[in-house]
């Protein structure tokens, strides 16, 4: 396991790499033993930093559920990664793409809990039962390090992907709130649009077979640290498309269909 000391010193990389916008080398690089404990522990400590600035966190975001993005990063276990208020951007606003590193957009849907939940064994009709409701939802991710480093080719695995908060960078959430048993979210999907074409399209079933199954998953791997989801949070069950590239310039617009679209502006 990584010291306390390298600990820290990797917060420190992945949060210069944030503030500078410059991406860094995998630190599986620097610390080839690093394994999934060591990963969280490094996660953790960049969210306490970002606490201690006075950010809050605000819920939690599930990565890699769905074979598209298993499959695009080259990675075959989901993560996880928290999701703090200075990352929720509005629908139809701009974000700026200077602020982040390599950004790309995934096409979700959050679930917002009006309930605690917590176990190992937590069903899927729990999760339904103690949510509040279900909106479009897209990710910003931003990695900080490299997918694959430039200079020898060393692609980054999951424990990197994991340590910088799952390349978490913010949300956009749709307009339309829907019960999560109105629907059936394994045929919900959207039509991703760059620029008026559509890049990408997908189902809800994408993310194992129903987007509940990633909320589920994130319990069980809470349940032994004694932590839950608690009422308000908002939990990104995970993409059901592959990463989009976008630019300064570039306008996305994923379109739910019956629960509404979501606009986003990069300058």
């Amino acid at each position: 396991m990584l010291t306390p000391q390298q600990i820290s010193a990797a917060v420190d990389t992945l949060h210069n790499a944030e503030l500078s916008a410059v991406q860094v080398p995998a630190l599986t690089l620097s610390y080839p033993d690093m394994d999934l404990a060591d990963a969280y522990a490094v996660q953790q400590g960049w969210v306490e930093r970002k606490l201690a600035q006075g950010r809050k966190v605000v819920g939690y975001k599930i990565g890699l559920t769905s074979r598209a993005m298993q499959m695009a990063m080259k990675i075959d276990t989901p993560d996880y990664g928290v999701l703090l208020d200075d990352m929720v951007f509005a629908n139809g606003g701009t974000v700026e793409v200077s602020r982040f590193t390599d950004l790309r957009v995934e096409v979700e849907f959050a679930f917002v809990m009006k309930r605690a939940l917590f176990g190992e064994d937590v069903s899927l009709e729990q999760v339904l039962d103690a949510t509040e409701y279900v909106v479009p939802a897209l990710e910003l991710i931003a990695a900080r390090s490299f997918r694959v480093d430039p200079r020898t080719g060393y692609t980054r695995t999951v424990v990197d992907t994991i340590a910088d908060n799952a390349a978490n960078a913010g949300i956009v959430v749709g307009d339309v709130h829907a019960r999560a048993r109105d629907i059936d979210l394994r045929w919900a999907g959207a039509m991703l649009f760059l620029n008026g074409e559509v890049e990408e399209t997908g189902l809800g079933a994408g993310v194992m077979n129903h987007p509940a199954r990633g909320i589920q998953w994130v319990c069980r791997r809470f349940a032994p640290h004694g932590i839950g989801l608690e009422p308000g949070q908002v939990i990104l069950s995970g993409s059901f498309t592959r990463p989009v590239i976008v630019r300064a310039g570039d306008h996305v617009r994923a379109d739910y269909g019956p629960l509404g679209t979501i606009d986003v502006h990069f300058s």
